[in-house]
């Protein structure tokens, strides 16, 4: 039984309780309160959390603010079940992947709120159907897609590279040993990491699909297969992770992606990889694209795009004021203007089709225009695939799988890739 589905045994004994409103806790005039629980909480995540909060509360809205700090989303979702359980959930949380449906399961989330809007903006045309079936239950809209984040990014610093006399970004897992090397013998951190679970694993899907390719990444990290878990690719995939962890940064332990973007952007560490929510921290820092650093697929997988969709789930509430905050919310997420100022605050790339086929026209920089158009190209090709890493492939049980098998071979210097690849077979069939 994974979490969730014990956590929907919890919520049928807490079903009893009352849900809680906040109509009392907002101002005289506000049209109603809507409590958001989400974990953006780095500098540019809040800055482009605050663009939403500011349109709503001029609709006359009052946002009551649940940010939960913690980049991998864990420490949100503790409390959020939590706050499940108690028969208090928030009006809307940030929840991704499959675990929208499985909380939609629960009968948590409501059926029925997004409904009209759904039907009067047109999201069923205006987005892509791997996103609008992300945020759908039983063919109901139970969350609003807010945004898509590329995670198979390699940032780069390209005076740090300069320096250490690398030429050009490594496009093959060679090159990328190679530009490591030269940036450890100039004194700098060649890959800028912090050594938490989520961060670990991030890589590791990277090198998954660098070396065993889309089909390969999919049977193993989305379908589960057994057989490709355990077999010879999954080895050759632990063996080069191996080689890309003598890389890190020996001081990363524990420490938040933000804080690692900061010593490539301060020209402490020549890379990092990290989605490309990572560019917020550029962006807030003052350095352009193309100019102060360079974004390129991870080596080996410039022909495939593994992404994380943000999105905001409508929670079951009996105010009739919330819910029309949830409604407005839903609205001015999927609109024009705050998917352009989102995106570009938060570094990710609008769900709006008809945005990703102008990029340019809405101001968006070189490394945004790329991750649109390989989305739309990855679309076709079946080179759009779900981000284990980052809630959209598996449930949180199987990924926590994942992560525990995979930091610890990190971590131990004697860990064999033979038998960790059998460790991983065996702790996701467990996890199912």
């Amino acid at each position: 039984m994974n979490s969730l589905s014990r956590l929907a045994v919890s919520i049928s004994l807490a079903c009893a309780f009352p849900l809680t409103t906040y109509a009392a806790d907002a101002p005289a005039d506000s049209k109603g309160t809507v409590e958001v629980v989400h974990w953006w909480t780095s500098g540019g995540e809040k800055a482009a959390v605050d663009v939403l909060k500011a349109q709503v509360e001029k609709d006359g809205f009052t946002w009551k603010d649940g940010a939960v700090a913690g980049g991998g989303g864990a420490t949100a979702m503790t409390v959020l079940k939590s706050r499940a359980v108690a028969g208090n959930p928030p009006g809307m949380a940030q929840i991704k992947g499959p675990d929208i449906q499985e909380w939609a399961s629960t009968g948590l989330l409501d059926t029925e709120v997004l409904k009209d809007v759904a039907k009067e903006e047109k999201w069923d045309s205006l987005l892509d159907k791997k996103v609008s079936d992300t945020v759908k239950y039983e063919g109901n809209y139970v969350a609003v897609p807010v945004n898509i984040h590329r995670v198979n990014w390699l940032w780069i610093n390209p005076e740090v590279f300069k320096k250490a006399g690398i030429e050009k970004a490594p496009a093959t897992l060679e090159e990328f040993y190679a530009a490591g090397d030269k940036l450890k013998a100039a004194g700098f951190i060649p890959l800028a990491h912090g050594g938490q679970p989520w961060q670990d694993s991030t890589v590791f899907e990277a090198v998954v699909l660098s070396v065993m390719g889309v089909d390969g990444y999919k049977k193993a990290l989305v379908e589960l297969d057994n057989a490709t878990l355990t077999g010879p690719e999954m080895v050759k995939a632990l063996t080069e992770l191996k080689k890309v962890a003598t890389y890190m940064d020996a001081d990363g332990k524990g420490q938040d992606w933000n804080l690692e973007a900061g010593k490539v952007i301060n020209g402490k560490a020549g890379m990092q990889i990290m989605g490309d929510w990572a560019k917020s921290e550029w962006t807030a820092a003052k350095k352009v694209a193309g100019k102060d650093y360079q974004c390129v697929p991870f080596p080996g997988t410039d022909k495939a795009f593994t992404y994380n969709i943000d999105s905001l789930a409508v929670f079951k509430q009996k105010d009739k004021g919330t819910a029309a905050g949830q409604q407005d919310i839903a609205k001015v997420t999927l609109g024009e203007d705050f998917q352009k100022v989102f995106s570009i605050n938060k570094g990710s790339i609008p769900v709006r089709i008809d945005m990703l086929n102008d990029m340019a026209k809405y101001g968006f920089d070189s490394c945004a225009q790329t991750a649109a158009k390989d989305f739309l190209a990855d679309a076709k090709s079946g080179g759009l695939q779900p981000s284990m890493a980052h809630n959209m492939a598996t449930t949180l049980a199987v990924q926590g799988a994942f992560f525990d098998v995979v930091t610890n071979y990190i971590n131990d210097p004697k860990a064999d890739p033979v038998e960790t690849a059998k460790k991983l077979g065996a702790a996701v069939k467990s996890a199912k």
